[in-house]
């Protein structure tokens, strides 16, 4: 799913205005809004060219491998695809059990004008639901929606292309998640390149590629998420140097992969 591409597109376009207040926040996820130095960035970038693993492995999925092009499934949060859905259902089950209440209310009601009975008794009922269904569907409509979409009624995946002849990495991305970027392989930053710059010991997070606004030529940076999520820094150094010789030293001696097309 792309919730966590599209939160982290949204903060990119925010408002420096808007940002004020944002320190907890910021604390707490762990985020970094300040850019490195040059010497910071231009050491994480040398290091990422260094061999870091004796085993490089890919865990896919792999969509493309030949002799130029090697491309695989990109995104955060890929193992929790579905939660988006579950979460929507059930926040609209509400509607679902209203609707059928009111349903059943209106036949009622029909029912008592063709007998000529009393029917003020529905009236309040009958209103009730009636408001209920229009605020809940109202407020995901407006509110929930633009996450449901994110996930619902599609089996896309995020991808990311690495070009061995071109030197260039391509990031096949939805516009609103950024959309599809050209970037340079020379200027990528590698958490599984350096234990300064591994994320959590490489637990629970997949491979995590970053481009710094000097390298993309922006006012922001470029990052995306390779592969699955690792057990530990080992399995995500395997995953980098699998494609940091590849791009750098071409498919000869890489294990090949298992192709998968979903």
């Amino acid at each position: 799913m792309y919730f966590f591409e599209w939160g982290c597109w949204k903060m990119q376009l925010e408002r420096e205005d808007a940002r004020k207040g944002d320190e907890k926040f910021d604390r707490k996820w762990g985020i970094k809004r300040e850019l490195p130095y040059e010497s910071e960035d231009d050491e994480d970038q040398a290091a990422s060219r260094f061999c870091v693993s004796e085993t490089p492995k890919t865990r896919g999925p792999v969509y493309v491998f030949s002799e130029n092009i090697i491309e695989l499934r990109s995104g955060m949060w890929e193992t929790k695809r579905g939660l988006i859905t579950i979460l929507s259902l059930a926040f609209f089950m509400p509607v679902f059990l209203y609707s059928g209440a009111l349903i059943e209310l209106i036949f009622t009601f029909i029912e008592s004008l063709i007998e000529q009975e009393t029917y003020k008794h529905l009236l309040f009922p009958v209103v009730f639901y009636s408001l209920m269904i229009s605020t809940i569907a109202g407020v995901y409509f407006k509110f929930g929606l633009r996450i449901s979409r994110l996930e619902m009624f599609t089996s896309r995946h995020l991808l990311i292309r690495f070009n061995r002849k071109t030197q260039q990495v391509h990031l096949h991305r939805p516009s609103y998640c950024g959309g599809i970027v050209t970037l340079p392989w020379k200027g990528v930053t590698s958490s599984g390149a350096s234990d300064k710059t591994a994320i959590a010991g490489g637990v629970g997070v997949p491979l995590y590629l970053y481009w710094s606004p000097r390298v993309t030529g922006t006012l922001h940076p470029e990052d995306a998420w390779v592969g699955k999520a690792g057990n530990n820094q080992a399995e995500l150094r395997d995953e980098w140097e699998f494609i940091r010789r590849f791009m750098d030293e071409g498919p000869q001696g890489l294990p090949r992969p298992r192709i998968t097309s979903h």
